[in-house]
């Protein structure tokens, strides 16, 4: 067979193939609402569907929210969600985002965030930062954490109302394994003395949490990302999406925040329905 007409079957076949594969992807699209939450049983159409509602009906929030973005991020991903967030509210001068990139451990990403939330909204107590929604993505869940424990140093805490957690590493994260000098990697370690004094802290919280993640996070582990003691608000991972990285972008997600923030009826319904059995085989022992 001439060469050139070899060229021309090869090509018809790799763009068959091709059609084939963007066919399978549209027909399993909506596997994205299985498997479904019963506890969070919102679909992917109607949670897009209630982002552009709330887009078009922007709503005033009590109090700041604070977008604390993940281990690497140059505040692209937490600068995405702030500004979503600021179209669905009227006070959105009350929406600020922090980056890490360039801080080398939780200290000084807790110092970060006290920096940034008095230099946004200052505050006369000595003790503490004017009072907040967070919404952590990732590694900011922890930092979140840890930024709200009282200081013994005279130094301010951050003062949490609510926090949203999104697919963050509160019993560690499977990744952090990996041999590296990163301090702040090696702290998301299973069992490092780190998670374990959050964890001591978690009796006497005077704010709530609310884990979100993903099913199929290779990254940390979906049975990883609520503290001790709940279970995340799950759902499924959206086809051909990276689980992990994307989670902070899946609308249901962010709808059911977004409804928190505007003080409207959520979307999740206590209690937290476990981790389906298949995607969750072990829980890393405390």
């Amino acid at each position: 067979m001439p060469i050139a007409m070899t060229k021309r079957c090869r090509n018809r076949h790799d763009t068959a193939f091709l059609f084939c594969l963007l066919l399978v992807l549209v027909l399993t699209g909506c596997s994205a609402d299985d498997p479904i939450n019963i506890s969070f049983a919102l679909t992917l159409d109607d949670s897009k569907l209630a982002m552009r509602e709330m887009t078009n009906e922007p709503k005033p929030m009590k109090r700041p929210v604070i977008v604390l973005g993940g281990i690497y991020d140059p505040g692209v991903a937490s600068g995405r969600v702030a500004n979503r967030i600021r179209r669905l509210v009227e006070n959105n001068e009350q929406v600020i985002s922090v980056t890490f990139l360039g801080q080398g451990t939780f200290d000084q990403c807790r110092n970060r965030v006290i920096a940034c939330v008095e230099k946004a909204f200052p505050s006369d107590d000595p003790n503490q930062t004017v009072e907040v929604d967070v919404i952590g993505i990732s590694m900011g869940g922890l930092v979140a954490r840890h930024a709200a424990v009282p200081r013994s140093d005279g130094d301010k805490h951050l003062r949490i109302h609510r926090l949203f957690t999104i697919s963050s590493p509160h019993r560690g994260a499977k990744m952090a394994t990996l041999p590296t000098f990163d301090r702040l990697a090696i702290d998301m370690r299973f069992g490092s003395s780190f998670l374990a004094t959050l964890d001591r802290q978690l009796v006497d919280l005077d704010y709530e949490i609310f884990p979100y993640t993903r099913l199929d996070d290779a990254i940390v582990g979906e049975e990883n990302t609520a503290p001790w003691g709940q279970n995340p608000w799950w759902v499924a991972n959206i086809p051909g999406s990276f689980s992990h990285i994307f989670s902070m972008h899946d609308p249901r997600i962010m709808a059911d925040i977004c409804r928190h923030l505007r003080d409207e009826t959520p979307y999740i319904a206590d209690p937290a329905t476990p981790l389906p059995l298949a995607t969750a085989p072990f829980f890393h022992a405390q």
